[in-house]
């Protein structure tokens, strides 16, 4: 599979104290290649996590849900090539008994076991090979780098993903490192795209929860490749401790802003690392709509836009149709007043005032089309309301790959 044209090189990441990598192959697939990792926390470790909105969940995802109540946390169980979503009885027994084996493995207890598995719909995961893999892997624990299981983690993903930020918490350094997978089956809802945090600062549960999910609503959950959201979709945090700070309790805990703005800036990268492998994807669009009526109206409406087959293809084309972008806001069934609409592509006005802006030069915009980042403004002329969400264009790519994707 070709790399995307917007891939971003693999970063240099920091080791995380108090988490040990393991990868290994349980050969889910017809493949010679790591698809089942672990990863395992100290004693301590606490976790937050936002799972999909789908009707149809995993019984990963409804593992993981069970447990972040709890808010504690040994390990990590990941599986690749295989979803096990709508796999009834035996896919759920084969996910328990795949994080029976990891508690086991680790002395610890199972509902400290978090598991996410991504690939075909409707294949329950093979539980021996899911156990087997599940040892091997922690009997790699300590040797496999961050590189490692991120791609461990790929399905069709063309290259791997992951970002690392830094906070100053009561005069500590605390690190964050994230990866994540995803390239087709995007358009999370939460709160096949998954995603995993580790740090070590010292955090209570509840309120690494309320970060994560403030951090979600602006990230995760405004990027979409196709509309499609996943039955797996999950973003779990994990927080070691190791650090040594003073533990965060609330909000207003010395330190506690960094370290929100660090995790929301993790997730932004992160997410918009998934819209750049966008299956086909050839442009990152960036779209962004103010003077709604609110915030969640404006995340409509740019969903509307973002979602759109004949507005991304548009821009796979390099065409400047805003005509295109007009009918997706006037289809979203928010509050939108033609007269009162502005349209600008790359920064440049290209409609106002329910018509095209007069003089209006397609020249330029059409330029802006033919770069890889794309830029899209919307103003609604209608109050404060504002968001901004992400996307990538829709090209033949996309439909080879998912044509062809069970064979």
């Amino acid at each position: 599979m070709d790399i995307s044209p917007l891939a971003c090189p693999f970063p240099e990441l920091p080791e995380v104290a108090g988490c040990r990598r393991g990868a290994a192959t349980a050969g889910y697939k017809p493949w010679t290649r790591a698809d089942v990792t672990l990863l395992a926390f100290e004693p301590g470790t606490v976790v937050a996590g936002v799972t999909t909105r789908s009707k149809c969940p995993s019984p990963e995802v409804e593992l993981c849900r069970r447990h972040l109540p709890g808010g504690a946390a040994r390990a990590l169980v990941v599986n690749a090539g295989n979803s096990n979503a709508f796999t009834g009885m035996r896919g759920a027994d084969a996910c328990a008994a795949q994080v029976a084996e990891a508690a086991r493995l680790l002395d610890c207890e199972q509902a400290e076991v978090f598991a996410a598995s991504t690939g075909v719909i409707g294949v329950p995961l093979p539980a021996d090979k899911a156990t087997s893999g599940v040892r091997a892997a922690h009997a790699a624990l300590g040797s496999a780098s961050w590189l490692d299981v991120t791609q461990a983690i790929g399905t069709t993903d063309t290259f791997p993903k992951a970002a690392a930020r830094e906070a100053v918490v009561d005069g500590r350094k605390v690190t964050l490192v994230g990866f994540i997978k995803g390239s087709g089956m995007i358009a999370p809802d939460m709160a096949t795209m998954l995603g995993f945090i580790v740090t070590d600062a010292a955090i209570d549960p509840a309120l690494l929860q309320q970060m994560l999910t403030a951090a979600n609503r602006s990230t995760f959950s405004c990027i979409t490749v196709d509309g499609d959201t996943s039955t797996s979709d999950t973003v779990l945090a994990f927080a070691t401790g190791a650090a040594g700070n003073a533990r965060l309790e609330i909000a207003d805990s010395p330190g506690a802003d960094a370290f929100a703005v660090a995790l929301a800036d993790l997730c932004r990268e992160l997410a918009q690392l998934v819209v750049r492998d966008g299956e086909g994807a050839s442009r990152f669009v960036e779209i962004r709509v103010s003077g709604a009526v609110s915030d969640d109206s404006a995340h409509r409406i740019a969903l509307s836009i973002a979602n759109s087959p004949l507005v991304k293809t548009a821009i796979a084309g390099g065409d400047a149709n805003w005509g295109r972008v007009v009918m997706a806001v006037g289809k979203a069934g928010e509050p939108a007043e033609r007269d009162r609409l502005s349209i600008r592509f790359g920064g440049i006005e290209v409609a106002a005032n329910g018509m095209v802006v007069e003089g209006y030069d397609e020249a330029p915009v059409a330029a802006h089309l033919q770069g890889q980042d794309i830029d899209i403004a919307v103003e609604l002329g209608l109050g404060d309301g504002r968001a901004t969400v992400w996307t990538s264009d829709l090209t033949h790519g996309y439909i080879s790959i998912n044509a062809d994707y069970r064979s």
